[in-house]
Parts: C-alpha cells; sequence; structure tokens
C-alpha cells in the first residue's frame, strides 16, 4: 500500500460549504488540562472559541473544485481521528515529535527551533517537544529520547479487527504526522485513562482506513455516519493520489461530536510493548513502564485501560 499524506496545512471540505447563523453545535471545554486553560496549548483555545461562535459551517450537496481536482472518486478514505496534529523529523541530530505552535513559545524555546527552521522549510507552525516540557506535558509523555521510541496505537498486524499499542522506533515514523489523543485532549472523546493514570498515545494520520464508504453523496454519507458502527467517528479525510487531503467531519452534515460510543471503542485491544529488548529500565513513572506492566494483556475497548501506578 502506498504510504498517505501527512497533514501540513488545513484541510478543505469535500464539499462547497455555507454558514448559516445558527450555533454551533461543536464542543466546548475542549481545553487540556497541561495548565492554564487559555494557554492555547494542542489545538484546544481555538476550538473553545470557535464553539462559542453563534453560526455553523454546513456542507451543501456539490462537491468541491479542489476534491474533483485531486480526483476524490480514486482517494484513500481514512478515519478523522480527534485529537492534536504531532509530527516527527529530525532535530538535534535525532528523530524529535514536534507539536503544533498554537501560541509564541518562551525565548529559549523560540530561539532553539527559530534556528532549525532554515533547514525544515515545512517546519514553521511546529516546535520540538522537549523532556519534561510543561507546556507540552502530554506530547512529551509518548516520546521516550534516550529509546528513540513513540507509544502508538494502530491495527494489529495480523489482525484488522484488533487494535494495539506498542513501543515504535521513532525512525520509523520520519515525516510523518500523527494524531496525539488521549485523557488531556480535546476533552477525550475516546475515554482514555483517567484524571488520577493520565493515558496518550500517538495515532499515524491514515492509519485506520474505511473499508465500506457508501457513494460520495452528501445524503449517503449522513446515512452511513447516523446509522452504521463504523460511522461513529469524527469525520473522513480521504488521501488522493496528488498527495492532498480532503475531509468531511461531522458538523458538516449537522450531526453532534463527540458521541457516547465511537467506533474506535468498539475493537478490542492488545498491549504490545516488548521492552525486554532494551538495556536498562525506563523510568518507573513513565507511560512505557506503566504499560509494560500490563504487556501481553487484552482488553474489550480502549477505555477498559486501566493503569496501575
Amino acid at each position: 500500500m502506498r504510504r498517505l499524506g501527512s497533514v501540513q496545512r488545513k484541510m478543505p471540505c469535500v464539499f462547497v460549504t455555507e454558514v448559516k447563523e445558527e450555533p454551533s453545535t461543536k464542543r466546548e471545554h475542549q481545553v487540556p488540562r497541561c495548565a492554564a486553560p487559555w494557554s492555547g496549548r494542542a489545538g484546544a483555545a481555538g476550538r473553545y472559541r470557535a464553539a462559542l461562535q453563534p453560526f455553523k459551517v454546513l456542507a451543501t450537496e456539490t462537491i468541491s473544485h479542489k476534491a474533483l481536482d485531486a480526483d476524490i472518486y480514486s482517494a484513500i478514505p481514512t478515519e478523522k481521528v480527534d485529537g492534536t496534529c504531532c509530527y516527527i523529523t529530525n532535530y538535534k541530530g535525532q528523530p524529535y515529535l514536534w507539536a503544533r505552535l498554537d501560541r509564541k513559545p518562551n525565548k529559549l524555546a523560540e530561539k532553539r527551533f527559530k534556528n532549525f527552521l532554515h533547514s525544515k522549510q515545512n517546519s514553521k507552525g511546529w516546535v520540538p517537544v522537549e523532556k519534561n516540557n510543561k507546556q507540552y506535558c502530554w506530547h512529551s509523555s509518548v516520546v521516550n529520547y534516550e529509546f528513540e521510541v513513540a507509544l502508538v496505537l494502530k491495527h494489529h498486524p495480523d489482525d484488522p479487527g484488533l487494535l494495539e499499542i506498542s513501543a515504535v522506533p521513532l525512525s520509523d515514523l520520519l515525516e510523518q504526522t500523527l494524531e496525539l489523543i488521549g485523557t488531556n485532549i480535546n476533552g477525550n472523546p475516546y475515554g482514555l485513562g483517567s484524571k488520577k493514570h493520565p493515558l496518550h498515545l500517538l495515532i499515524p494520520h491514515g492509519a485506520f482506513q474505511i473499508r465500506n464508504l457508501p457513494t460520495l453523496k452528501h445524503n449517503d454519507l449522513l446515512s452511513w455516519f447516523e446509522g452504521c458502527r463504523e460511522g461513529k467517528i469524527e469525520g473522513i479525510v480521504w488521501h488522493c493520489n496528488d498527495g492532498c487531503l480532503i475531509k468531511v467531519h461531522r458538523h458538516h452534515l449537522g450531526l453532534c461530536w463527540p458521541i457516547p460510543d465511537t467506533y474506535m471503542n468498539s475493537k478490542p485491544v492488545i498491549i504490545n510493548m516488548n521492552l525486554n529488548k532494551y538495556d536498562h529500565a525506563f523510568d518507573t513513572k513513565s507511560l512505557f513502564n506503566l504499560l509494560s506492566k500490563i504487556d501481553n494483556q487484552k482488553f474489550g475497548r480502549l477505555r477498559d485501560i486501566i493503569l496501575d501506578v
């Protein structure tokens, strides 16, 4: 299968949209709990303000020119995951996780990444996630730079009906964008972890392909979102052959999100950390160590995973 595109800019809707002067159905209280509520962290403040806007952006029945130009009919549809976008690229001589730059960082951090931007033209808008960085603490919890690994959620390689949480080499994820999901991201629509024992994971963009999508018609997609188990997702992202990404969100169709029972939580999940190959132990309080305590265990769904500190 060809490698799918990365999210480097805002994605257009598959349909032509129109603005209606009605209260938005977007949820409130999306601000991550990493620090002060108006920090703008993880993209939440912008979405929180959007939730207060007195209008809706709704899809018409007309497919957009951008979608047609990108040959949307031959594109690969994937699940749009509700989290915050991240990027993995080299920094200081090794693979690093980068977060969306949602506000101006402190002067030292700004100087560090500005010195690096000239070598990465597409790095504007991203900031490297340093170890123990309080501003990006949830991002930092899913990577270990000493062992150069990341906590990733994806389909099990031998069973597409089974999800797998594993420690993946950062080098395997180079130049990819991913979605960070979890307890303190966007109101935790997938029910991961708890306030006492937060759990966060990375999902590569395009990881969850949609196999039985209906025809690309407004009413057919609306029925699919409302009536199919596979439709219990935030939205769809089409990966086009030219690298273009096109989306549709439940809100575009007048549907609510989040919803009680998501498709992601309908599948069993297995923990496959396999940390024995590393010469010494991970920090005892790290997510890597906590998940290794339940290694090889299978759970009925993501929200059933309980971390024991």
